[in-house]
C-alpha cells in the first residue's frame, strides 16, 4: 500500500497531556474538605481510581482520608436527598376500630 492512498487512516492528533487531579503541593488529610469532595459522587460514594485518574498510592491515602472525614462527622455516610424531603402524607379514612364503638 502507497503512502499516497493512506489518506483516509487516522491523522497523527495532538492531545494534550491532562493535568493530574492531585498536585505535588496538595496535601491528603481529612481536614482538607475542599480536595476530599472532589473525589466523592453525588450519592455520597469514592470514585474509583480509573474515574478519578489518580495513582494507587493517592487513592488508599484519599479513601483513607474519606473514611476518616465520615467518622469525625465531616463528611455524610450517604448523600440520599429522599431521606430528608417530606412528602405529604395522604387523607387518612377513620379505621374500623372507630366505626365499631
Amino acid at each position: 500500500m502507497d503512502k499516497s492512498k493512506r489518506t483516509f487512516l487516522k491523522s497523527k492528533r495532538s492531545f494534550r497531556k491532562r493535568l493530574p487531579p492531585i498536585q505535588s503541593g496538595d496535601r491528603i488529610d481529612y481536614k482538607n474538605m475542599s480536595l476530599i469532595s472532589r473525589f466523592i459522587s453525588e450519592q455520597g460514594k469514592i470514585l474509583s481510581r480509573r474515574v478519578n485518574r489518580l495513582t494507587l498510592k493517592q487513592q488508599r491515602l484519599i479513601t483513607i482520608a474519606i473514611k476518616q472525614a465520615r467518622i469525625l462527622s465531616l463528611l455524610p455516610f450517604l448523600n440520599n436527598e429522599k431521606q430528608f424531603e417530606r412528602t405529604e402524607s395522604p387523607t387518612r379514612t377513620p379505621s374500623l376500630r372507630a366505626r365499631k364503638r
